[in-house]
């Protein structure tokens, strides 16, 4: 300090507040204005740490079919409004047996997983199918288990725009079997004989007739051996082609790729068949040599495809006390379902892929 100069003395003071916070030296540090919610700052790092990014909204209409109105999952909500109807005793059931809502809400939904994730059906020729009145669908048997049978049943329900049920004929077999022959009952199966047919065929009451199903070739085609796989066996003695002329409805051949190979049968037990009552006991490359896991059905790739109506309802009256008439239009339709075998076959890239 020089001689003869006073020292100024500047009085400190505290530095003005800005929003509270400062660095080391005491200097204020900019703060920014507090984002909306849900927004980014600006200054906001690109990256984050595993397990810090932001949830994704959930998506709104797709997330809110899956949730019932009472906010429990839709598949839960429709079966407790199932239990609690149930016990109302307030149903309906057919002469048949056939209870429509038990089949839409218990039976059909894990038929329906079989159908689209394990054996990956695609249709062809649904709209052959009318939308009302009777017809008679007939098909190919085979796969030693009539697997094919409500794998058809769950194409016509799911496929059809007006999703009809599929009444099938079944063999007396399926019905002296205990809970399967109730369960076949309550899904809407007969027995496999003329006057069920016709009643179904023409409706009962007020309603109009019923989608029919039939398999002529019976237990000869569900059980042949692997090696005559997509051959036709015998179609029976036309009774069918009776019924559908008696009544005047459509025939609609059916064909089903794929089933052949679910159970390769390689040989017939026929003492335990006989033993057990049973038409044949198979035998494939798993069963029963893996036991209960050889009963697995191998997942192949089927294709159903319904072709072009027969038309019935053009013959003179008595048509079905014509045997030559008879003959002949069964062979017509096993024809064209052979036909269309041979067509999805050369199509086919192969048996696991379609």
């Amino acid at each position: 300090m020089a001689k003869g100069t006073e020292a100024q003395i500047i009085p400190l003071r505290p530095p003005e507040r800005g929003n509270g916070q400062h660095d080391r030296a005491g200097h204020d540090t900019p703060q920014l204005e507090p984002a909306p919610p849900g927004a980014r700052r600006a200054d906001a790092p690109v990256f984050a740490f595993p397990g810090s990014e932001e949830p994704e909204p959930s998506a709104g209409p797709e997330h809110a079919a899956d949730v019932g109105p009472d906010g429990l999952p839709e598949g839960l909500s429709a079966a407790l409004d199932f239990l609690r109807h149930r016990l109302t005793g307030d149903y309906t059931v057919d002469e048949f047996g056939f209870d429509r809502e038990l089949t839409d809400t218990l039976l059909l939904p894990p038929l329906r997983l079989l159908y689209e994730k394990w054996f990956r059906v695609s249709t062809e020729g649904v709209a052959n199918l009318p939308d009302t009145g009777g017809a008679l669908v007939v098909c190919n048997h085979s796969g030693v288990l009539p697997l094919d049978s409500v794998m058809t049943a769950v194409a016509v329900h799911d496929e059809h725009p007006q999703h009809r049920h599929l009444r099938m004929l079944g063999a007396d077999l399926v019905f002296r079997i205990p809970m399967v022959g109730a369960l076949a009952r309550k899904s809407g199966q007969t027995l496999a004989c003329q006057p069920d047919a016709e009643r179904l065929l023409r409706g009962t009451g007020d309603s109009g007739g019923e989608l029919v199903g039939v398999w002529p070739e019976g237990f000869k085609g569900v059980g042949k051996p692997f090696s005559s796989r997509y051959k036709l066996q015998r179609f029976g003695r036309g009774g069918f082609v009776s019924a559908a002329l008696r009544c005047g409805v459509p025939i609609i051949p059916c064909a089903i790729v794929g089933a052949e190979e679910i159970y390769p049968k390689i040989g017939d037990l026929k003492p335990l068949a006989r033993l057990l009552g049973l038409p044949y006991f198979p035998v494939t490359p798993f069963f029963p040599l893996l036991g209960p896991l050889g009963a697995v059905p191998l997942p192949t790739k089927w294709h159903i495809e319904f072709g072009s109506p027969i038309r019935t309802d053009s013959f003179e009256p008595d048509a079905e006390e014509d045997p030559m008439l008879v003959f002949n239009l069964t062979d017509q339709v096993r024809e064209s379902i052979q036909q269309m075998l041979y067509r999805g076959l050369a199509q086919r890239r192969s048996i696991f892929r379609g």
